[in-house]
Parts: C-alpha cells; sequence; structure tokens
C-alpha cells in the first residue's frame, strides 16, 4: 500500500481529485506548494510517496538495473490506489493524475493502461518505458483520455528528442496527448508552465 495525505479543496464537498506523483529522490513533501499554485479551489490533491527508499526520498522503480519490474509493481499499486479513491467517493471522471520525471512516467502507465477514464493526465519531464509495449497493451478507454505532457528543451537528464519519439509513437496509436515544450531543463518552469498545466485542468473540469 502507498503512503498518501489528502489536502482537502479549498470548496466543501468537492469530489474532484488532484492525485500528485513525485520525481526519483523526492516525497510528497516536495509538492505542497501544489495546491497553492493550481489555484484551483474545487481540487482536493492526494500526495503520494513511492514506494522505495531512495536517498532520503523515494523512486518508483530502479533507474539502474532493470526498471521493468519496478514500473509494473508501481503501477498495480496506483492501480489499486484509484480504485480504493472510486470507493471513497472520488469518481475516475473528477480525477486528475499528474507526475514529475519518473511520475510522469508512471502517470502515462496508468493513464494509458487503466479501465476507467480520467479527468484528465499530466505529465512534466519525463518518457515512456518501453512505448513500443505499451501501445499494444493500451486499455479499452484510452482513446477518451486526454493527455498533457510538457517538456524542455535543455533537460540534461532526459533528452527532448527521446521523449519527443515516445511521444509520437503514442500518438500514432492513436492516444490523445497535448505536447507542450519550454525552454527549461529539469524542472517546472514557473507561471510560463504552470500556467498551461492549470488551462488544462480548468479546461477539462468545464467539459464536465
Amino acid at each position: 500500500m502507498l503512503d498518501t495525505e489528502l489536502l482537502p479543496a479549498a470548496e466543501a464537498d468537492s469530489k474532484w481529485l488532484m492525485v500528485v506523483l513525485h520525481g526519483l529522490g523526492d516525497s510528497m513533501e516536495g509538492y505542497r506548494w501544489f495546491p497553492g499554485i493550481m489555484e484551483n479551489p474545487k481540487l482536493n490533491y492526494l500526495l503520494v510517496n513511492a514506494p522505495d527508499d531512495y536517498y532520503g526520498g523515494f523512486s518508483w522503480y530502479d533507474i539502474y538495473d532493470n526498471p521493468a519490474p519496478g514500473v509494473e509493481r508501481s503501477r498495480n499499486l496506483l492501480f489499486e490506489l484509484l480504485d480504493q479513491q472510486r470507493e471513497a467517493g472520488f469518481a475516475t471522471e473528477h480525477t486528475f493524475l499528474f507526475g514529475f520525471s519518473q511520475g510522469c512516467l508512471m502517470t502515462l502507465e496508468t493513464g494509458l493502461r487503466y479501465p476507467h477514464r480520467f479527468a484528465g493526465l499530466v505529465g512534466v519531464s519525463g518518457y515512456a518505458h518501453e512505448p513500443h509495449q505499451l501501445v499494444n497493451e493500451l486499455s479499452p478507454v484510452v482513446k477518451e483520455q486526454a493527455f498533457l505532457i510538457t517538456h524542455g528543451t535543455a533537460d540534461p537528464l532526459l533528452p527532448l528528442e527521446k521523449t519527443k519519439s515516445h511521444i509520437d509513437q503514442l500518438c500514432a496509436a492513436g492516444v490523445n496527448i497535448q505536447w507542450e515544450v519550454f525552454e527549461k531543463e529539469h524542472t517546472i518552469q514557473g507561471e510560463a508552465e504552470m500556467s498551461v498545466i492549470r488551462s488544462f485542468v480548468e479546461n477539462k473540469m468545464t467539459v464536465e
């Protein structure tokens, strides 16, 4: 079971939810600022710690050896977590998934395979794990999902060209991805990027 903390929405009784997945070596503590900058009173936030210890923080999968077992294990844990949220009254159709770096990869893994439609999925500065395999294992509702994936032109850890090639493969398979590139390294590019994320989320909430 994953370690989580729910930060309630400013608007009482709101059932909109954003599940937040951190990057390598970080934790839920690194995203306590997120609700404030999102400026969305309807959103509850579920901060999540990845399952593996990593130098004072946490990791979703092993980046040094074989990532596949960790990716699959973490995906299954996130499926369980999302099922629990559904039982708690947070419908997947009113749930956003947000992830940075490793969390972005897990957002893609989960969003492309989970059998229920999300309100939207946001991935920042990540990549897809084995995209050639992923496109053969897409969920029945994948073409109803909406992704926003962002990346940096000067990312020293995950080159733009590699991530772009992954996104192109997914788009070719019929996945609906809004792809945005910013002049940045391996980070969130302040207001320029956050305004795009806020607009994506707000638009998806308006559709409902």
